[in-house]
């Protein structure tokens, strides 16, 4: 079984469309590639649904009877941290608009390609669960989280568990500025009771490690804290 099949089998993705042919494509394409799936024909269903199966990621129709998509979204996002890829076949700049204000992560018009909604959906994960991932690739850098292994730019890195925590919490929160308390809250545990310039003190480590010389790497955001660009 390939990474990416592994991986599949940890992801459970609702299907929400009341068109009975489109859920059966969208279902038999998925569960082929390995992810969990439960499908639903209405919104009512879908929240339901959405209890018991508790989906990673929710692929929703806007135009169905009764409760409609906009309305299922807004739901779902306030009650639970999923992602939800919305598809339609309106293709106006308002409906994108009002459905990405509302809280969903992606926007998709049919018809659609299956292996572009693949890769939507891996992007997702991505961003969203990477815990769910025993291996993910992200820019110049390699984690496996179930080995404990970090690569830079294909060099395998010596860290130590902190570092490599650390490490990983900047990789996937790469383009956001963190805090050094947000650092320490995530990293350290909220019942750290030391100082926070221990996390200076890992950041420089981690840069000496990247061979990061000029910081741009791990940069450090002046009276904000670090960001990790993908370079």
């Amino acid at each position: 079984m390939t990474v990416a099949a592994k991986q599949a089998q940890r992801i459970k993705v609702l299907l929400v469309d009341d068109e009975p042919n489109i859920l059966q494509f969208l279902e038999l394409g998925l569960v082929n590639e390995g992810y969990k799936v439960a499908a639903a024909q209405d919104g009512q269903e879908a929240l339901s649904l959405a209890e018991s199966f508790s989906p990673h990621i929710v692929i929703l129709d806007v135009m169905m009877p009764g409760m409609d998509g906009f309305e299922v979204c807004s739901a779902l996002k306030k009650e639970r941290p999923v992602a939800v890829i919305m598809l339609t076949a309106r293709e106006e700049i308002e409906d994108r608009v009002k459905g990405l204000s509302l809280g969903a992560d992606d926007y998709m018009p049919k018809p659609f390609s299956f292996a572009e909604l693949l890769a939507r959906i891996q992007a997702r994960v991505r961003n969203q669960f990477p815990h769910l991932l025993e291996e993910v690739t992200i820019g110049p850098f390699s984690v496996d989280a179930a080995r404990k292994e970090f690569r830079f730019r294909e060099r395998e890195l010596d860290l130590s568990p902190t570092e490599f925590e650390l490490l990983k919490h900047l990789v996937f929160h790469h383009g956001h500025v963190l805090s050094k308390s947000a650092i320490l809250d995530r990293v350290w545990g909220y019942d750290f009771g030391g100082e926070d310039n221990i996390v200076e003190v890992y950041i420089r480590s981690l840069r000496d490690k990247l061979q990061d010389r000029d910081h741009k790497v791990i940069r450090t955001i002046r009276g904000a804290g670090y960001r990790l660009d993908l370079v």
